[in-house]
Order: structure tokens, then C-alpha cells, then sequence
């Protein structure tokens, strides 16, 4: 508990430098591209229209969900994978990668994650900005529901924060750490009710996919975005997750306070 405590003040702290930082990484990835940062959200968007014409018009025959048309219901939940995804695997690689600007700047090594995970923040937030004026030009329209927005979005980000705390470590002391997440990773996305619904599958599977933490903010993102549902209708689950995310949030400060001092060894 104290090591999570410690990590949460660095992070509170720092959160200027944090920002600055995020917006350098975000200029220099696409600097030597004449398009710049538009290609972030052009491959979002040619991968979105890939997806709903095979799980949307090939699998599902254009039919809705729950009276949603399936390419919002889809593009919901893609909007959170195309955040979460490349985050949890920059974040993984963020320590050991930076290393030498670590020995040459005076900054907790916690924030490393959370400027590389806040970079790919800025890609989410205009993905959504294409996503609401898709909603709008589709005639669903937006809700009340829309203000439970940034609840989850935050939820989401200390989710990624405390799973990167845990793979930025021991991908420092273990490289194929990071080879590893990325097979899972790619695995994920199709054990995580984004592309598909769950309401054909026997019941216990159904209580089996909703232990991945990712499923609750899918659908909390479904649910703010298309006026699905309220987060108090799902104390419950909410109770459920915030457990994980804590203990995940304790171990991976656990590890990252034990063995920082340590990073420079394993390079």
C-alpha cells in the first residue's frame, strides 16, 4: 500500500511535466511522416471499417444491438481497444527504451508509463470527437448518459497505468516479457466482447468474460456513448473491478519501487 501511495503522489506531482512530455512523444513519433499525427487516426479507421464489414455486414447481416446499429455498437467498443491496445504495449517497453534519458534527467521513473500512456490519450480523445460526430450524422443522437463518460475514460487510464507499472518492470529485467504481452494482446481483443456479442454463449461463459476488467469499460463506454445504461446499475460489477484495479495498482507499484533502483543493471 505504501509503494501504491508513493507512486500515486509521483504521478500528482509531476503531472506538468508529465503532460509536456506526452505532447514531445507525440510529435516526435510522427515527425518524419508528411502526414503527421493524421495516420494515428487514419489506421483506427481503416481497421474500424475492416471489422464491421466482416463481424458487421458479413457475420451479422447489418442487424442491430438492442436497437443499436452494430458499426456504433462496434466502433464503442473499437474506440476503447484502439486506446488500450497500443498503450499497454508502449507502456510495457516505456522503461527500458528510455533508459539513457532516465540517467540524464532528475524525474520518477513511475512517470515514464504515464507520459507514453497520455500520448496515446490525445489519439483517443480525437477518435471520440469522430466517433460523436458519427452518432450525430447516423440520427442516434447523444444523451444524459454522455456525462458517465469521463468516469470511464479515467477508469480506463488507471487500468492501463497498472498494468504497464507491471510489464515496464519486468519487461526491464526480462525482455521477453514484452514479446509475450504482444501475443496475448493480440489474443485479447478477441476474448473481449468488442467485436461480437456475448448473448448467444452458455451462462457460465458469460460470467467467465466478464472477469476481464476491459469488458466493464467496454460497456460502460457503451453505455455513456449510446444511453445504454447508468453506472449505478452496476454497483456490483463496479465494486468487482475497482478491487482488481487496485491490486493490480499495488502490485505493480510494488515491483516498480523494489526494483528501480536496479533498472540500469539490466540494460
Amino acid at each position: 500500500m505504501n509503494s501504491m501511495i508513493a507512486v500515486l503522489k509521483e504521478q500528482v506531482s509531476n503531472f506538468y511535466l508529465i503532460n509536456r512530455l506526452s505532447i514531445y512523444q507525440v510529435k516526435s513519433t510522427n515527425s518524419n511522416n508528411y502526414l503527421g499525427m493524421v495516420w494515428e487516426i487514419l489506421n483506427p479507421l481503416f481497421q474500424m471499417s475492416i471489422y464491421w464489414f466482416v463481424f458487421g455486414f458479413g457475420i451479422r447481416n447489418g442487424n442491430p444491438v438492442d436497437g443499436v446499429p452494430f458499426v456504433l455498437w462496434m466502433s464503442a467498443g473499437l474506440v476503447v481497444w484502439f486506446f488500450f491496445n497500443p498503450a499497454v504495449i508502449q507502456g510495457s517497453k516505456s522503461i527500458y527504451t528510455r533508459i539513457s534519458m532516465v540517467s540524464k534527467m532528475n524525474f520518477p521513473m513511475s512517470t515514464i508509463p504515464s507520459f507514453v500512456i497520455m500520448s496515446v490519450f490525445y489519439q483517443h480523445l480525437i477518435l471520440l470527437g469522430i466517433y460523436f460526430a458519427a452518432v450525430l450524422l447516423t440520427g442516434q443522437g447523444l444523451s444524459w448518459h454522455l456525462i458517465q463518460l469521463p468516469y470511464y475514460m479515467f477508469a480506463l487510464i488507471i487500468l492501463i497505468f497498472a498494468i504497464s507499472l507491471i510489464t515496464s518492470t519486468l519487461s526491464t529485467i526480462v525482455r521477453d516479457v514484452h514479446k509475450m504481452l504482444q501475443s496475448f494482446i493480440r489474443m485479447f481483443l478477441y476474448l473481449t466482447p468488442i467485436l461480437w456479442t456475448i448473448d448467444d454463449l452458455p451462462g457460465f461463459i458469460q460470467v467467465g468474460m466478464k472477469l476481464n476488467p476491459l469488458y466493464y469499460i467496454v460497456e460502460g463506454y457503451r453505455d455513456a456513448l449510446l444511453g445504454m445504461g447508468w453506472v449505478h446499475q452496476t454497483l456490483q460489477y463496479t465494486l468487482y473491478y475497482w478491487v482488481v484495479v487496485v491490486l493490480l495498482l499495488m502490485i505493480g507499484s510494488y515491483l516498480h519501487m523494489k526494483f528501480k533502483s536496479h533498472f540500469v543493471d539490466y540494460i
